[in-house]
C-alpha cells in the first residue's frame, strides 16, 4: 500500500471513528448559532471528504525558524462558523493574504493549524480541526501555492485562542492559524 492510500484510508477511519462517537450537545438554555440547542451530526462538517489526492509536504519543521509576516501583509487566523469547515466568503480574503506572503517569499514554507472551541468530543474535534486546515491548504494550493509546501495539523480543542465558555469565546477558537517558517 503505497503513502497515499494508506493516508487516505487512515483519515476515513478516523473521520468514521469520530461520526461515530457524536458531539454533545450544548448546555440547556445554550442554542448553537442556528438557534436548535444541538450539534448537527447529519453530515462530516462542510460535506468533505479525505483530503484526495494534494501531495502532503514532507517538511520537519522544528529544524526551521519562525517567520512573523509583517503586519501589513494582512496574515490573520481565519474564522470559521459552529461546526463548519468550509471557508466563510467573508474569510477569503485572509487566504488571499497568506497565498500573496507565500508567492512573495519563496523560502517559506507553511504549518496551517486547525482549531475547535471547546464543544464536541475530543475525537470529533481532532478531525473537525484537520479538515478546517485542509480547506485552508486546498484554498491555498487552488490560488496557486506549491502543496509542498504547505503542511496542516490539528489541535481540536487543545488550543484556544481565548479561555472560557460561550459565544465571545468559542468564536474565536473556531479558526486556522498560519505559521510560516523559513526553508
Amino acid at each position: 500500500m503505497n503513502t497515499t492510500s494508506l493516508l487516505r484510508a487512515s483519515l476515513a477511519a478516523f473521520a468514521a471513528f469520530a461520526l461515530a462517537s457524536g458531539c454533545r450537545t450544548p448546555p440547556k438554555g445554550e442554542a448553537d448559532e442556528y438557534g436548535e440547542g444541538e450539534v448537527l451530526e447529519s453530515e462530516f462538517p462542510g460535506g468533505l471528504e479525505a483530503p484526495g489526492d494534494l501531495p502532503l509536504g514532507n517538511i520537519d519543521f522544528s529544524k526551521l525558524a519562525p517567520v512573523v509576516p509583517p503586519a501589513a501583509a494582512g496574515i490573520a487566523p481565519v474564522y470559521f462558523s459552529y461546526n463548519e469547515s468550509a471557508i466563510p466568503a467573508s474569510e477569503q480574503g485572509k487566504v488571499a493574504n497568506a497565498a500573496l506572503f507565500l508567492m512573495q517569499n519563496a523560502g517559506v514554507v507553511l504549518l496551517v493549524e486547525g482549531n475547535c472551541d471547546e464543544r464536541g468530543t475530543n475525537e470529533y474535534n481532532m478531525s473537525l480541526g484537520e479538515f478546517r486546515a485542509q480547506s485552508i491548504r486546498n484554498a491555498l494550493v487552488a490560488q496557486g501555492i506549491d502543496p509542498a509546501r504547505i503542511q496542516t495539523v490539528s489541535y481540536g480543542e487543545e488550543k484556544p485562542a481565548v479561555p472560557g465558555s460561550g459565544e465571545s469565546a468559542w468564536r474565536l477558537n473556531r479558526r486556522g492559524d498560519f505559521a510560516f517558517f523559513q526553508r
